[in-house]
């Protein structure tokens, strides 16, 4: 799911006034975190995850995140990383 650069200014956009939904902190990205990521992503199409603790690490957390749910990694800002994955079945979201 390649997203052009204007879909993901648009979805960065729509973004904005989004709080997060999911915490990934001092447990690092357990099972059950990737599992509440997954279901907010089929749930929403578009969310925003505060990542707890060093830069190094939340570069690391938020590619993984972005693999391991097959995500289209937005922007990261300090703590704060938004995704965008499509829900096949229900789409809410035009990525533009």
């Amino acid at each position: 799911m390649a997203l052009s650069a204007s879909q993901k200014r648009h979805l960065r956009g729509l973004t904005h006034h989004l709080k997060p939904l999911v915490t990934v902190a001092g447990k690092g990205l357990s099972e059950t975190v990737t599992a509440e990521i997954e279901r907010a992503l089929n749930d929403h199409e578009l969310i925003k995850v505060k990542l707890r603790g060093d830069r190094e690490t939340r570069k690391v957390w938020a590619d993984s995140i972005a693999d391991q749910c097959k995500a289209e990694l937005l922007h990261t800002i300090g703590q704060v990383a938004c995704y965008y994955r499509k829900n096949p079945d229900n789409p809410a979201i035009n990525p533009g």
